[in-house]
């Protein structure tokens, strides 16, 4: 059975109108994310050298993100490892090559595993609870009052949450980096009978000050993209209950999302600019 000629023409005109819709939509959140981005940082640093920086707010933010997020992170940074370790021990063993295992398994957890297993943590858990705490202001009418009254929403809820979300996301990172480092060399050591000698001098041959700048400059951006993912969906929630839900959704995806591009981005110009002509 054919369908009516009105059913196709209704299904064209959803079609258009949908494929108008959404790209317009979706360059209109992007552009209030980039402008929310760029304000933060121009009152974080005028905040903090005219000392009218929220310390208390910024304290009191960071340690709801450890708390939030420290558990979560270690938890999945020592499977994660334990799994490298075992991929890059079964092909080294493969090749002929046990001896690098500790520099390929101890390298891509700096370069990629613990920063990227941060971020997504981040977003997650304090990403979902930021976007959650400022859509209900603004359906209680909050951000609104605060506006009247002439408070700056940007001064005093956006800076302090993105000043610890930077700091944050570095911090954890450098527990990442550890304790996968740790997880892997334990793993490859008790489990896949390799030599602690081995292991530590592989690594320290070809691990670079560099991967740990790439790392934490790597943790920065992430904790900017979902601080700001966050915010920008928080403080344009509406529709009630059921509106934060879906920003608390939408926040979660787009910055998963985003941070999977940007690690790429990363990688690839990293790549290019210090290519390794030797592993």
């Amino acid at each position: 059975m054919e369908p009516s000629a009105s059913a196709v023409t209704e299904i064209k005109d959803w079609s258009k109108q949908y494929n108008r819709r959404h790209p317009i939509a979706s360059l209109q959140t992007v552009g209030r994310q980039v402008t929310l981005g760029r304000d933060a940082f121009r009152y974080l640093v005028t905040d903090v050298a005219s000392r009218r920086f929220p310390f208390d707010e910024f304290v009191g933010q960071a340690v709801f993100m450890v708390k939030t997020s420290l558990l979560p992170t270690v938890a999945v940074a020592l499977p994660i490892s334990a799994t490298l370790s075992i991929q890059f021990g079964l092909l080294a063993g493969q090749v002929g090559a046990t001896s690098l295992a500790g520099a390929a398994s101890g390298l891509a957890v700096i370069r990629q595993s613990a920063p990227l297993v941060t971020a997504i943590l981040l977003a997650a858990a304090v990403g979902s609870a930021l976007c959650a705490d400022l859509g209900s202001r603004k359906i209680r009418e909050e951000i609104d009052a605060m506006e009247v009254m002439g408070v700056s929403v940007l001064r005093k809820l956006v800076v302090p949450r993105l000043a610890a979300g930077i700091l944050i996301a570095m911090a954890l990172t450098s527990v990442s980096c550890f304790v996968g480092f740790l997880a892997g060399y334990l793993f490859n050591v008790y489990v896949q009978d390799g030599t602690p000698g081995s292991y530590m001098a592989t690594f320290s041959s070809f691990a670079t000050a560099g991967d740990l700048y790439l790392a934490m400059v790597k943790a920065a951006v992430f904790g900017v993209i979902v601080v700001v993912i966050a915010c920008e969906k928080g403080l344009n929630t509406r529709g009630g209950p059921g509106g934060v839900a879906n920003s608390v959704n939408a926040a979660v995806v787009a910055s998963i999302v985003v941070l999977m591009v940007v690690n790429l981005g990363f990688t690839q110009i990293y790549t290019m600019l210090f290519p390794r002509t030797t592993l």
